[in-house]
């Protein structure tokens, strides 16, 4: 019979920040989006000041209470590679890992003996490798495991583990759980069943199977049949093959030069070239786009060009394609507010070439095996295209950015003789 566990990182990103800062242990911090714009994480110190998920910082900083919130702009390398460390850990000591998230990932935990004591230790082995403090949810499916990973965080008694394999135990919660605690279950899902009188778990898990299909479909048939502790999602050890790779920003000033716009959207095609070779695919698709903000006034502009490519995760093939169609839609006049490249059409490196290859693929291979081999020793963007700029005026704020600790060799933590 399978037994799933689901481990996640307490507010992940505040607690990587925490793990190499001990001075911001115990105080309220919080998280930023990208341009320091709103909360995307919070430790429950901050969480218990009233500061929500999603609140733009600039206003939540004014209230009283906010003035000893410390606060960090997000710091994705870093998180990153904390997530990696985490995965190697559990890996170490469960026979299959499935990452959810960069800070959640599921068990087999199937044979195990003494459930609850295994699962406080494999906790304290991440906090002391990885330093990030965890809650496991323990369950008969992928949703139950997940429910109880829910309840671990929320309830303190439980001491960060929460069992839900014996259905008596489940039944008690289930009467007091509202259905919107369900995995799978949104916002409009929870006012279509609340407007049928169903409130909480226990009454969306007595419906009778087939009118559970007729209100929700398969999917809501499939998550009721899960809360049952019948197992219909097994562990997925390889990830479904990646349909597009696209990376966006939002400008840390609005961007009114062609030269700094054409920086910013060869920066990037290389990013989205990184991707592509670090999955080892190629890209036959290419799409750039460019908008001004809907919110300060100015006119409105958007402007988007896509095209067929050879097929390639070549950086500077990327660049060249990308910045040709950044030309064609350009308009001097306005102030940018974000741009982005889209890559599709993806598929394994070298299964899509065509008979007339304008370039040297083994070339264009060593190229940038030996781009990538360098910028993973010495750190991301240490070579890069020249089209990319050296002071890039256009990026994000990062008011407080932490140091990459554990991925750029001059940021990390020098331990000094006394």
């Amino acid at each position: 019979m399978p037994v799933f566990g689901l481990i996640d990182g307490n507010s992940f990103y505040c607690s990587a920040e925490r793990a190499f800062a001990p001075e911001l242990r115990g105080v309220p911090l919080v998280v930023l989006s990208n341009n320091d714009g709103c909360a995307t994480a919070r430790t429950k110190e901050a969480k218990a000041l009233g500061i929500k998920m999603g609140e733009p910082w600039h206003l939540a900083q004014r209230r009283p209470e906010c003035k000893a919130v410390e606060w960090r702009s997000s710091n994705y390398p870093l998180y990153g590679d904390m997530s990696r460390r985490m995965y190697e850990v559990l890996a170490a000591h469960v026979p299959q890992v499935e990452p959810y998230s960069i800070d959640e990932m599921f068990l087999d935990l199937a044979g195990m003996t003494d459930l609850e004591a295994f699962c406080r230790r494999l906790r304290d082995e991440v906090r002391r490798v990885a330093k990030i403090p965890t809650c496991v949810g323990i369950g008969p499916s992928k949703t139950i495991a997940k429910l109880a990973n829910r309840i671990a965080k929320d309830d303190f008694t439980l001491r960060g583990v929460c069992d839900l394999r014996d259905e008596a135990a489940r039944a008690i919660w289930y009467d007091e759980l509202l259905v919107s605690m369900v995995w799978g279950i949104g916002g409009k899902t929870v006012e279509k069943l609340n407007r049928l009188g169903i409130t909480t778990i226990a009454d969306f898990v007595q419906l009778e199977p087939q009118q559970v299909r007729d209100i929700l479909t398969v999917t809501g048939a499939r998550v009721q049949a899960e809360l049952r502790g019948q197992s219909c999602l097994p562990l997925t050890l390889m990830p479904p093959p990646r349909q597009a790779i696209a990376v966006t920003r939002s400008f840390g000033r609005l961007v009114t030069s062609w030269g700094d716009m054409r920086e910013a959207v060869a920066a990037f095609a290389t990013r989205a070239g990184e991707k592509l070779r670090g999955e080892g695919l190629e890209a036959g698709h290419l799409s750039v786009f460019a908008h001004t903000s809907p919110h300060n006034g100015d006119d409105w502009y958007s402007g988007a060009r896509a095209a067929q490519i050879e097929p390639t995760a070549d950086t500077l093939a990327l660049v060249g394609n990308a910045v040709r169609l950044l030309r064609a839609f350009w308009r001097p006049r306005y102030r940018y507010f974000k741009a982005g490249v889209m890559l599709g059409e993806l598929a394994p490196a070298r299964k899509q070439a065509g008979m007339f290859a304008t370039r040297d693929v083994e070339k264009s291979a060593r190229a940038m095996a030996a781009l990538d081999a360098v910028n993973a020793r010495f750190g991301r963007g240490t070579l890069h295209p020249a089209a990319t700029g050296m002071f890039k005026a256009w990026a994000g704020r990062q008011a407080r950015h932490s140091p990459r600790y554990t991925t750029r060799a001059k940021e990390m933590l020098v331990a000094k003789a006394f």
